[in-house]
């Protein structure tokens, strides 16, 4: 790896940390948004622009993006995401803080390559001191009516999808469902539908480019996975299109198909721990070499100073790490781990022979957990895509049974490990179902085996099995601790 920018704590009010977002190389140039610090960075050969978000509001700024919010069309990079212009610290609160969102607006901005200027197209702000209008966290653009589609489903009003002419103007709300994320997907649009974060997505919502109709696919997980069960709080990862057909990451795993032919949707269970906040959250799905490359991040959210037994319930389940954050790359029926890295994954950009990633130490806190210093370290990566792609790094993950309690967990790929082994401490005899399946288009239904575990120390052999191996106790038990140990 080849170290390209590292970004030390700075000034950029805000909750925790936000990251290395929005990486896009296009003809020379390398943007990303660095946030808090609200700091757009357009690098070529010859140098290097920093754009402070200065056309929404005045300094100092902070925020800029902490979804991935872009895409290029012709000579130009279009980016969104929202900025606080100016940033206001409100002062502490216990040992956190508090920050007033008054001058929280949404954007959309244009970065000209030939003209190498950056041009505001649109924002959108409230004007309230705790409440935001809807971010920009997908931008999609729709080539059939040259324009762009911008998910919003972060904030308390102006919720949906919404399309902005390239040249500005007035964004039109052209769907009510509020959305996180979304791709093309052939001539349709597909995006999410996330109306309440603890549901997750509940459903999947397409756009017709040429008719302009929207179809509307409700979810029942328990029916659409590959193991019969049901997922907890399946918050809104990336979106990708191949392979013909649609894919969603959430915690918990992906959501493929075709949801608008005969074969539907289906729930590929991937590193799911329970009640963990483990996931693909925040971060990007790539295409490379016509496959998917995707990161599963162990700290996105977390709780820095819990107040209340609510907030002591969610630090334990976000603040508790089971695992690195692992890069994963999916050429069905194949799913296999290619890297492993720390805290959070936060963009991924393949640039030919090398593949971008942005990445931070600190996770995305909560509301009274704001401080004026954006809490963690966050750099630019340039890892060799030969090297990347060849790789099988040693992974370790710990989970106890108070995390997993009766749901399903894990949905580990085992491909390229000599030695898979998981290791129990039970406090009782029980059994454990093993759930055994691949990244096969469409899925296919998983095998399940049975295995009986002692009280005390057990080491299961996972060798015996293929492909993505899922895991369920058949009675709860919160004193166990579990280990997957890879290598």
């Amino acid at each position: 790896m080849e170290k390209l920018h590292v970004f030390p704590p700075r000034y950029g009010p805000e909750w925790g940390s936000g990251g290395v977002f929005g990486l896009k190389f296009y003809k020379g140039v390398l943007y990303f948004t660095v946030a808090f610090e609200a700091e757009a960075h357009f690098v070529r050969s010859g140098g290097e622009r920093v754009y402070r978000f200065e056309q929404v509001g005045s300094l100092p700024t902070s925020g800029g993006d902490t979804y991935n919010a872009v895409d290029v069309v012709d000579d130009s990079i279009y980016f969104g995401g929202w900025v606080h212009a100016p940033a206001r610290y409100a002062g502490r609160a216990g040992r956190g803080g508090r920050i007033y969102f008054y001058d929280k607006f949404s954007h959309v901005h244009e970065y000209s390559i030939g003209e190498d200027r950056v041009r505001l197209l649109w924002k959108e702000g409230i004007g309230h001191e705790s409440e935001w209008a809807g971010e920009i966290s997908n931008i999609v653009y729709d080539p059939v009516n040259d324009r762009l589609l911008l998910s919003r489903a972060d904030g308390h009003r102006n919720l949906g999808v919404y399309a902005l002419p390239r040249k500005g103007g007035k964004a039109e709300k052209i769907s009510e469902n509020p959305s996180l994320k979304g791709a093309l997907l052939s001539d349709y649009a597909c995006f999410d539908v996330m109306r309440e974060w603890r549901r997750g997505v509940e459903a999947i919502q397409c756009l017709d480019l040429v008719s302009g109709k929207w179809d509307y696919f409700s979810l029942d997980y328990s029916k659409i996975s590959v193991d019969s069960y049901p997922v907890f709080f399946a918050m809104s990862g990336p979106a990708i299109s191949a392979y013909g057909r649609y894919f969603h990451f959430v915690r918990g795993g992906v959501l493929v198909g075709n949801p608008l032919n005969d074969e539907g949707v289906s729930f590929v269970r991937m590193f799911d721990f329970g009640l963990s906040g483990y996931g693909p959250l925040r971060t990007t799905a790539t295409p490379l070499g016509g496959g998917v490359l995707v990161a599963f991040n162990a700290f996105t959210h977390g709780v820095l100073y819990p107040r209340n037994e609510e907030e002591r319930e969610m630090a334990r389940a976000m603040n508790t790490i089971v695992g690195p954050s692992v890069l994963v790359y999916i050429t069905p029926p194949l799913a296999r781990i290619v890297g492993a890295l720390g805290a959070r994954v936060t963009s991924i950009e393949n640039a030919g022979s090398v593949v971008y990633l942005g990445t931070s130490t600190t996770a995305n806190y909560g509301a009274l957990d704001a401080g004026p210093v954006d809490a963690g370290w966050k750099e630019v990566l340039a890892v060799d895509v030969g090297t990347l792609l060849s790789s099988t790094p040693p992974v370790y993950f710990t989970v106890s049974g108070s995390q997993v309690l009766d749901m399903p967990w894990g949905g580990i790929p085992l491909y390229g490990y000599r030695e898979p082994r998981l290791v129990l401490r039970s406090s009782k005899d029980n059994t454990l179902r093993v759930f055994s399946y691949d990244f096969s288009l469409p899925p296919a239904r998983a095998e399940e085996d049975s295995i009986s575990i002692k009280e005390g120390r057990n080491t299961i052999d996972l060798g015996a099995f293929k492909g993505i191996v899922a895991f369920q106790l058949a009675e709860e038990d919160p004193e166990l601790k579990a280990k997957v140990v890879l290598e």
